[in-house]
């Protein structure tokens, strides 16, 4: 069955609906949607470091999006305004990562596969990563899942419960930079962080509780991935702007029902 492209990439998108689903329910909550933002696009230096060196791409791309998600926690904490450190790290690492990937003539011809995804090539190993990151990232939120949820929701609740809002923060950075590297494959540096808020901002408006919130994204996202790449495969679009752009669309479905 894995012989066929269409299956594998199927499996992979799933893969990657899995996680998101929950993990982006946080970056809703949190309002960290520009954090992903920042994270994703240091992607791309992950990619010209790990072909420059003749590494795995998500090992690369795994590296670089834990020193920029460390590194955003260390300056907030210092004080600096979010929105602003953000902005100014998310374009930043966009461009050193477009600058430094000039450098490496077998990524010029292929750029637009980091930036926007190449699911349909994806290939058993490729799929045995993503699943297995996905477990880890999923079994690391169910662990944390109390003390996450509180740390989101109030952080002064969370202090007098004995929380550290931060410890919480470095956990999602985590869980976020392994989600980056996982997809980088699927839908590209420049679209994971709207794979991760779109069908969570999404499931925000049909959903009574954080649980139900949490399933009702994963089920957009899945569903997202499995129309994006039908659309794929009839119009012979792009892969993975397809998938988000499924994904906008359930959206936009979404809100016309709750206005009427």
């Amino acid at each position: 069955m894995l012989d066929d492209f269409f299956i594998r990439a199927m499996l992979a998108g799933l893969g990657i609906a899995a996680v998101a689903g929950p993990l982006g329910s946080f970056v809703v909550w949190r309002r960290m949607a520009y954090f992903g933002d920042a994270t994703a696009h240091a992607a791309i230096l992950g990619v010209a470091i790990s072909l420059g060196f003749q590494i795995s791409i998500y090992a690369g791309t795994l590296l670089v999006a834990l020193a920029m998600a460390m590194a955003i926690s260390a300056l907030v904490s210092r004080g600096q305004a979010m929105d602003t450190m953000l902005g100014v790290l998310s374009h930043s690492a966009l461009a050193v990562g477009l600058v430094a990937i000039s450098f490496v003539p077998q990524a010029r011809s292929d750029l637009s596969a980091y930036l926007f995804g190449d699911i349909l090539a994806v290939g058993r190993a490729d799929l045995a990563l993503i699943w297995a990151g996905a477990a880890g990232v999923l079994a690391l939120l169910a662990w944390r899942w109390q003390r996450l949820l509180t740390a989101s929701l109030n952080e002064e609740l969370a202090m007098a419960a004995g929380i550290d809002p931060r410890t919480e923060r470095l956990v999602l950075s985590i869980a976020l930079a392994i989600v980056v590297a996982l997809s980088i494959r699927v839908v590209g540096s420049l679209l994971i962080s709207a794979m991760l808020i779109v069908p969570a901002a999404t499931a925000r408006g049909l959903s009574r509780s954080p649980e139900r919130m949490v399933g009702n994204a994963m089920l957009i996202a899945a569903a997202a991935v499995m129309a994006g790449l039908w659309a794929s495969l009839r119009l012979d679009t792009p892969a993975g702007p397809s998938i988000v752009a499924a994904a906008a669309g359930i959206f936009m479905i979404s809100q016309a029902f709750r206005r009427a």
